[in-house]
């Protein structure tokens, strides 16, 4: 018979105190949005005094939000799709084909993750700029692919590793290909780890606010991190309906995460032990 001890009692306050530090600023964010600027100033983490939908409706019919939106989402896609299939080839070669070099050049692929975004974004920027697609979502996706190439390498070669080497060797025998292997067996037996680098980075590229900032100039390719600087002004800054876009424009992200939470866990233990 179990009996409930200290160590129970101390995991459940840890979950508590990490569930408290993400429902809470997400709470205030969403109630924010029912708020006026005097009531968001005065009370800022409870609810609010007067309900007020009208700041919610106000951006749901506004016209450039959903432009903001489906910006984003073309480019979000789109980058999840690019880093899938270049990621997923590339380290399907690392796992199954030794050739001389492939541990180093994974090894310097890799570096990548030591260096941060920003610490590359003026040499970037002048090279987006050389290639003609400076204020152009293409100017935005192909970057947040190279940056998010090392992560998916690393998830889907560990992941690659653990398949069985007799199903290759029966394949091969059949006489198929690489790539016919790749696309016919490979990819349908990794639906768990395609989930998690899809997942991963389509939230990354959603929530990006740096590159887009320095990439996009005109408004009509603003992504929603950046249609909500609508919301401040020289002299003001309406606080109630920036938390309010936040909301709106999170919510895509959080639903899509939600959904694919099986798979994430899935995908990122599946390398974890080997059978």
């Amino acid at each position: 018979m179990n009996t409930f001890g200290w160590p129970q009692a101390m995991r459940i306050i840890s979950l508590l105190f990490v569930t408290a530090l993400i429902v809470l600023p997400l709470s205030a964010t969403v109630m924010g949005g029912f708020k006026t600027p005097g009531d968001l100033t005065t009370n800022p983490f409870g609810l609010p005094r007067v309900w007020h939908p009208e700041f919610y409706a106000q951006i749901l019919t506004d016209q450039s939000f959903w432009q903001y939106l489906w910006n984003s989402l073309y480019i979000s896609v789109l980058t999840a799709l690019l880093t899938l299939l270049i990621g997923s080839m590339a380290a399907f070669v690392f796992s199954q084909i030794r050739f001389a070099g492939s541990e180093f050049i994974f090894a310097y692929i890799l570096t990548g993750l030591m260096f941060p975004f920003a610490a590359a974004i003026i040499p970037l920027f002048i090279k987006v700029r050389d290639l003609g697609l400076l204020d152009t979502p293409w100017g935005v996706i192909w970057p947040q692919v190279a940056y998010g190439l090392a992560f998916s390498i690393l998830l889907f070669r560990t992941f690659f590793d653990q398949l069985p080497k007799e199903l290759f060797e029966a394949a091969r025998v059949d006489g198929c290909g690489y790539t016919r292997f790749f696309f016919m067996f490979t990819l349908p037996l990794s639906m768990p780890i395609i989930a998690t680098v899809a997942t991963f980075v389509f939230v990354g590229s959603w929530n990006n606010y740096l590159l887009p900032l320095i990439m996009l100039n005109g408004r009509e390719g603003y992504t929603w991190t950046l249609g909500m600087l609508q919301f401040r002004g020289e002299y003001i800054v309406e606080w109630n309906k920036i938390l309010a876009f936040v909301t709106l424009s999170l919510a895509p992200a959080i639903v899509f995460f939600l959904a694919a939470q099986k798979y994430i866990v899935a995908g990122l233990t599946g390398g974890a032990v080997k059978g």
